[in-house]
């Protein structure tokens, strides 16, 4: 279903201003945004036909079925306790070291300005000019496309790994989520960087660039990394504990479990915005009405089995945004003994 955001002034007014200059509204331009993305059951697609150019991953040449077995759920039940706590530290230790590096680097300009200025004279070259263009494009980037590229163009990279016949039973093992494979926790987090296709990939990083600069002005650009990558595993949980429940072993892909996470965070947490389908520009409705809508279609799939997309990862990832914007704020602060912990450390280095 394709929408389009349309912000308005009381989004400019929650979310920009407090953060931006009055003159950034490019912050919050409208645009197009794929509000139902993809988690595929990979074994409910239609195989390649024979001769014809393979645009996809070869799934119907593996089995997915067999038993679950009880200890692959225990598994990944651990797996995403110890991967979220793990990576919420990891995060927390990224924004003490950019805080750190931000700093130093303003205290050494600010020290020796006239130094700096020298250096830039006296090595000029062509690699210089180079690095000078990256860093004003990446300057002019906004918050959320920041981290979004990292994350699209490692997206990009994994979809290309696919397409190497040398890496597909490799990418087969830990790259499909199955509570049945023989790899059952990292492939919970590694397939959500997997796509079956080019349009399932379009789709998924479309919602993720429509939804990640409102996210990240929110929750800052760390905190926003922890919300995504631990969404991605604990919607990988609930399609395994879902799949198990109704012994339907089956691989998935994708990443709209982490990026349902997001879109739910962002509906629940400015239900007001106004959004509408891209196509009827006339239809409009809030994002809290739209969240439900959602969610809703995706607790029937799970009730009444049907096989459209992941939905149990879906609605995992959904209710851990959700979760996040009532409890997110005080769990965050709970870094804090952890961040004192680390700066003790690094000053005895």
């Amino acid at each position: 279903m394709l929408l389009h955001r349309a912000f308005c002034r009381n989004w400019t007014r929650q979310l920009v201003d407090p953060l931006l200059p009055s003159h950034s509204c490019k912050y919050a331009r409208p645009r197009a945004i794929l509000l139902r993305s993809m988690r595929s059951s990979a074994k409910h697609q239609r195989p390649a036909r024979s001769g014809s150019l393979q645009t996809s991953p070869p799934f119907e040449n593996y089995t997915f079925g067999g038993a679950i077995p009880p200890s692959n759920v225990v598994k990944a039940l651990i797996f995403t306790g110890a991967f979220s706590v793990g990576c919420f530290m990891s995060v927390t230790i990224l924004e003490y070291e950019n805080a750190r590096n931000m700093m130093l680097e303003k205290a050494r300009q600010s020290k020796f300005p006239w130094l700096r200025r020298q250096t830039v004279n006296q090595e000029q070259s062509t690699w210089q000019d180079i690095k000078q263009e990256v860093q004003q494009f990446w300057d002019k980037l906004t918050p959320g496309e920041r981290v979004f590229v990292p994350l699209c163009a490692l997206n990009i990279l994994v979809f290309k790994m696919w397409r190497v016949p040398a890496l597909r039973n490799t990418m087969m093992t830990y790259f499909c989520s199955s509570p049945a494979g023989r790899a059952v926790c990292w492939p919970m987090f590694l397939s959500t960087f997997s796509h079956y296709s080019l349009f399932h990939l379009f789709a998924n990083m479309y919602v993720l660039h429509s939804f990640s600069n409102a996210a990240v002005l929110t929750l800052g650009k760390e905190q926003f990394l922890g919300v995504y990558l631990s969404a991605g595993v604990i919607a990988s949980f609930a399609s395994i504990l879902y799949k198990t429940i109704t012994a339907q072993a089956g691989l998935s892909i994708g990443a709209s479990g982490a990026i349902m996470a997001i879109l739910s965070y962002v509906c629940a947490k400015y239900p007001d915005t106004q959004l509408s389908i891209l196509f009827l520009p006339m239809l409009h409705f809030s994002a809290g009405a739209a969240i439900k809508v959602i969610m809703g279609f995706d607790l029937a799939g799970c009730i009444l089995g049907w096989k459209f997309f992941d939905h149990a990862a879906h609605l995992g990832g959904a209710l851990f945004g959700l979760f996040w914007v009532y409890f997110g704020t005080e769990l965050w602060q709970k870094r804090i003994p952890f961040l004192t912990l680390y700066h003790d450390l690094r000053k005895t280095k």
